[in-house]
Formats: C-alpha cells, sequence, structure tokens
C-alpha cells in the first residue's frame, strides 16, 4: 500500500502546483475572478478542475480496492492515475503535446479498472 500513498501525496502536490499556477496568471494577467476570457487561463482552471473533479473518486475506489486485491494491481492503477494526471495537466497547459489525451484516456481507464473492481468486490461479499 505504500505505492498507493505517495501516489496520493503526489497527486496532492500536482494540485498544489496547478492552484500555484492559476494565481500566478492571475497576478500576471490581472485577472480577479474567472478566466478574464484569456484561453490560457481558460487552461489553467480547466487543468486544475479536471485534477479535482476525477482524482478523488479514482482514489477512493483505488483505495477501497486494496482491501479485495493484492498489492501489484493496486500500485498498477495508483501509478498509472499519478501519470495519467500529470500527462492530462502537461497537457491542458501547454507543456506536453498529446498529454491531455494520454492523460485523459488513462484517468478514464483507472476508473473503468477501479470501478468494475469494486463491484466484483461487492458482489462477492456477504451481508449478515
Amino acid at each position: 500500500m505504500p505505492v498507493f500513498f505517495v501516489c496520493a501525496g503526489l497527486i496532492g502536490l500536482l494540485a498544489v502546483i496547478l492552484t500555484v499556477n492559476i494565481a500566478r496568471l492571475r497576478g500576471k494577467k490581472k485577472i480577479n475572478l474567472g478566466d478574464g476570457g484569456d484561453p490560457e487561463m481558460l487552461a489553467a482552471i480547466r487543468a486544475h478542475a479536471n485534477l479535482i473533479e476525477f482524482a478523488p473518486l479514482c482514489l477512493l475506489l483505488i483505495y477501497i480496492a486494496s482491501d479485495f486485491y493484492g498489492f501489484s494491481l493496486v500500485a498498477g492503477l495508483s501509478v498509472v492515475l499519478l501519470v495519467s494526471r500529470a500527462l492530462h495537466a502537461g497537457g491542458m497547459i501547454g507543456v506536453i503535446p498529446g498529454g491531455r489525451f494520454m492523460g485523459a484516456m488513462g484517468t478514464t481507464l483507472v476508473l473503468a479498472a477501479a470501478s468494475v473492481m469494486v463491484v466484483i468486490a461487492g458482489i462477492g461479499l456477504k451481508q449478515f
């Protein structure tokens, strides 16, 4: 499980980096609220928002799945999620060409896999 916690912490730090990027752009472009119609600002806001929309649910599902599946599977999902989120963020802010698509695909695969794993685990549980 240590890989899961390291990846979760690094995803948290990615959220901090994306937050600081938004603040930096707000100061540079003098945009107090919203995106001000600026495409770069909009991309920075959406990169952060997309991380916040997907990472918590994926992390929660991976954590739940960790009670039922082996270390390797949980570690693999955690690493793929981390790499995918970094690729997506880098693609959104324009530093990783193609990163947005690759990151979105990786995140969606992790979300689907972890969801199916939790469903299968839930079906196998007995309630008394």
